[in-house]
């Protein structure tokens, strides 16, 4: 007798598929955890076989059959920069035990397969021999081929087989080390609560901060009210909360992650990454791995990075320590003369100050910062500037429901990208803020220009039972920023995906970024979205006013924040010699010429295990690039200042010269031809309201 049963269709793994969806989009919710090591393991497989087809090619290497494959199949070759997108993102963004787990697993078969690649003997020797014999190329071909070379020599391609060795074992365990700092850190970060049960304990709070950790505690199947290191939670907890033992309990909780002793300590991890970065550099030939990093920088060397540091401080300092003397003498009218300032009560008496100068604080702007209002604005600033549109497709699966997804279409109508957007803290989520991207923008072999999918990853206020999402105005400037790196993604138009978006000079990437903050405080940028809540009134005339007159509170002090943060890494990276220092002394130590808060030094706290960008982010010997980029993106906004902040014109010319243009040149040839000529520090101190004093001769 015949079975009615019929078989079922033997399910194959999403990565090894064309993706069904719109624009090609991920499809999260068919991926499983068992579908990322076969698709990493065969994609590894592809791009071996590809490689030997290249290096056993028999026709003289060209800048087309070695560097550009006549053979290559995006679908088929394409496989490991698929599946390696959608795993680390996640890792990043909503990640769990399986998943750290899976990493540990496969990141030295990834750093083993990326060695294998650049350290090719091979495949080096006909990329050189294209490097000096090749036909006409373009500017764009030269950028890669220039790029290409740089990056095997870079990677060791010079080296002899023991240094090529060495350089393996020094790498591989950089990696793995820079992903079990991260690792820790997120534990460590969600591992602490302030379980509070009294309600006196949150006297000084806002309604909002109340909402929110009695949510937090309700997730939690706790009683009370709950605050995280997460800073939505933590931030308003600093400001407003006049329980100075919380507020001394919470901050060391938050500046003493990760060196606790237990299996999240990261101490040792960033000593010896301090000393893989050294033996790299050194094997490499560079004294330093700070030479090492910025021989590829917009920076060129240590010298050009510290004459910005210390201009800044020259700069800055002496404003700063009015600033903090204020907040010292508002502290003492409130507590007595003989009280003593710390860490925890700077963000406290600091509101109180910004109360008294300018009757404002971030609760009382909430009320127009709705999200979804927000979104309105900032795409809505988005569509002025450069005429392209966003909208929502709820066909475009995301991996998260607190994700949107949206088609991005440009001024003609055009499609130009997929944009999502992830807002809200959550347990698998690393802190702070992130653009990333999901397929980025190139020219495949049959000329079809392939759009970006680009995202950013926040960690904004969540609503609450009572309330939707209301941010505070540092929170709008955080998505003006993000968004800014994804307009560079958006942008992109170069033919070749390693030249395009965001892969840039690393000390430019910031530019896109900060330029977009400037807007936050723009009176004509505040009416287009601003508007109340639970009202519908626009923000009035009035608040706008102390919002403007309030920009530059507290600026000097947060400039020197970030130059001690430079000075710290370039302290790490600057290292000739060994690192066996006491990191807490050293961090003192190398940061203190920019420190205004001296009192912070006498707490067993650190930044250094906590401190992401340098140590796991790729900021390493690169810190300084936020101030370098502020210098270019103060510049870069008074053009606009002069011609009209959303002139239509001024921008075409700063997406045309500088967004869509990626790194197919360099930057500052890019940045001159928008600007007309190079930047000066004039811009920033004037934005920031800063006089410097002249040196009597």
């Amino acid at each position: 007798m015949e079975s009615n049963k019929i078989e079922k269709k033997e399910r194959q793994n999403p990565f090894f598929l064309k993706y069904n969806t719109p624009h090609e989009t991920a499809p999260f919710n068919e991926i499983r955890l068992e579908d990322y090591e076969e698709a990493f393991v065969e994609g590894i497989r592809r791009d071996n076989e590809q490689l030997d087809k290249i290096i056993n090619n028999p026709d003289k290497p060209t800048f087309d059959n070695t560097l550009i494959s006549k053979d290559e199949d995006d679908e088929y070759y394409g496989l490991l920069g698929r599946v390696s997108t959608v795993f680390f993102n996640l890792l990043s963004a909503e990640t769990n035990d399986d998943m750290d787990a899976l990493a540990q697993k496969l990141q030295p078969m990834l750093t083993k397969h990326a060695n294998d690649m650049m350290l090719n003997k091979k495949l080096f020797e006909r990329v050189k021999h294209v490097h000096r014999h090749h036909r006409k190329l373009t500017v764009e071909e030269k950028q890669l081929l220039e790029n290409s070379y740089q990056g095997f020599v870079r990677s060791g391609a010079l080296l002899d087989e023991a240094g090529k060795e060495r350089l393996r074992k020094l790498t591989e365990e950089a990696s793995m080390l820079s992903l079990q700092f991260s690792q820790n850190l997120l534990k460590e970060n969600k591992a602490y609560i302030l379980h509070i049960t009294d309600e006196k304990d949150l006297d000084g709070l806002p309604e909002t901060a109340r909402e929110a950790a009695a949510m937090a505690a309700k997730e939690r199947d706790m009683e009370g009210w709950v605050i995280t290191l997460d800073y939505p939670s933590f931030g308003p907890f600093m400001t407003y909360s006049t329980r100075r033992e919380l507020r001394e309990k919470l901050y060391m909780e938050r500046n003493s992650v990760c060196i606790h002793d237990n299996s999240e300590n990261n101490l040792d991890i960033c000593k010896r990454l301090v000393n893989l970065r050294r033996e790299v550099a050194q094997l490499l030939g560079y004294k330093t791995y700070a030479d090492y990093v910025l021989k590829r920088r917009m920076a060129g060397n240590t010298r050009n990075v510290y004459r910005l540091l210390n201009q800044l401080i020259d700069a800055y300092k002496p404003t700063a320590e009015k600033e903090l003397e204020e907040v010292e003498r508002i502290a003492k009218r409130t507590e007595g003369s003989s009280f003593e300032l710390m860490p925890w009560d700077t963000g406290f008496y600091s509101h109180k100050l910004q109360m008294k100068k300018y009757n404002l604080d971030s609760e009382m702007l909430r009320p127009y910062f709705e999200l979804s209002k927000v979104i309105d604005g900032v795409f809505g600033l988005a569509n002025r500037l450069y005429g392209i549109t966003f909208k929502e497709n709820n066909e475009i699966t995301v991996y998260h429901p607190d994700v949107k997804a949206y088609e991005v279409f440009d001024n003609d109508g055009k499609y130009l990208a997929v944009f999502y957007a992830d807002f809200h803290p959550r347990k698998g989520k690393q802190s702070g803020a992130w653009m990333t991207e999901y397929q980025g923008q190139y020219i495949d072999r049959k000329g079809e220009n392939i759009r970006p999918h680009v995202s950013v990853v926040m960690n904004l206020t969540k609503p609450t039972e009572e309330k939707p999402a209301l941010l505070t105005l540092a929170e709008v400037e955080t998505f003006l920023h993000e968004f800014g790196h994804s307009l560079h993604g958006i942008f992109a138009n170069s033919r070749f995906g390693s030249l395009s978006g965001t892969n840039v000079l690393w000390d430019f990437v910031e530019l896109p970024s900060q330029f977009m903050e400037n807007f936050s405080v723009e009176k004509e940028f505040l009416r287009t979205f601003a508007y109340h809540y639970e009202t519908g009134e626009a923000i009035p005339e009035e608040l706008i006013a102390r919002i403007v007159k309030s920009r530059n509170f507290m600026s000097a002090m947060a400039c020197m924040r970030q130059v001690s943060l430079g000075l710290l890494d370039m302290a790490y990276y600057t290292k000739h010699d060994e690192f066996d220092e006491d990191i807490l002394k050293f961090e003192r130590k190398a940061w203190e010429k920019a420190i205004v808060t001296k009192k912070r030094h006498k707490h067993n706290t650190c930044m250094t295990v906590q401190f992401s960008h340098i140590m796991a982010g790729g900021y390493a010997a690169g810190y300084y690039s936020y101030k370098w980029a502020e210098v270019l993106d103060a510049d870069a906004f008074s053009v606009f200042k002069k011609n009209g902040i959303f002139d239509r014109q001024t921008a075409q010319s700063f997406r045309d010269n500088i967004l869509s243009r990626g790194g197919t040149e360099h930057p500052m040839t890019l940045y001159k031809r928008f600007r007309g000529g190079e930047p000066t520090i004039d811009a920033l101190l004037k934005r920031n309201g800063i006089k410097v004093r002249k040196k009597k001769k």
